[in-house]
């Protein structure tokens, strides 16, 4: 009686361990960005290379751009606006030196990705974000969204890019 006792309450505890725990994807409410609701997408790791880029001054870091299957489709067949359902991520680095790299060169001319500085998404959904030309914005700091005023400047940046759909990079095949 003990015994059935004692695993009934321990039952108990694991049920409401996992019920209450964060999804393993990272997909949990509290990380969705502010504004945009955008949350960071399970597996975007595996997604497509689109680009790499180099911003200078202030940010000095690497970049990675990556795309779902549906920006992949879009980058290729060149078709303004991307279809609904686009996502482009863009991983951010610091961009170091590679002292190991330069002493093989004897001089300084190999650069690495160093330490993760953001990730952001643009998602594309023409009718959840007319307001924004289509696109929801979202920048996530070691897993955590930005705060609310961040990712209202975005849609600003990206008007420039009126005439790429608001998108900056340019598919490197």
């Amino acid at each position: 009686m003990k015994r059935i006792s004692f695993l009934s309450v321990v039952a108990a505890i694991v049920v409401s361990l996992l019920a209450f725990s964060p999804h393993l994807s990272g997909q949990t409410d509290e990380k969705a960005s502010p504004n945009y609701e955008v949350k960071i997408p399970a597996g975007y790791r595996d997604w497509k290379l689109i680009s790499v880029a180099h911003e200078a001054g202030n940010l000095n870091d690497i970049r990675a751009i990556l795309g779902n299957n549906v920006a992949v489709k879009g980058y290729r067949k060149g078709n303004l606006p991307f279809p609904d359902g686009t996502i482009i991520a863009r991983l951010a680095w610091k961009y170091v030196p590679s002292e190991e790299n330069n002493k093989v060169f004897a001089r300084e001319q190999s650069f690495v990705a160093g330490s993760p500085t953001n990730v952001q998404f643009m998602v594309k959904d023409s009718k959840r974000y007319s307001a924004t030309g289509g696109w929801g914005f979202a920048q996530f700091t070691n897993g955590k969204p930005l705060n609310e005023a961040e990712p209202k400047t975005c849609f600003a940046c990206h008007e420039p890019a009126r005439a790429r759909d608001f998108i900056f990079t340019v598919y490197a095949p």
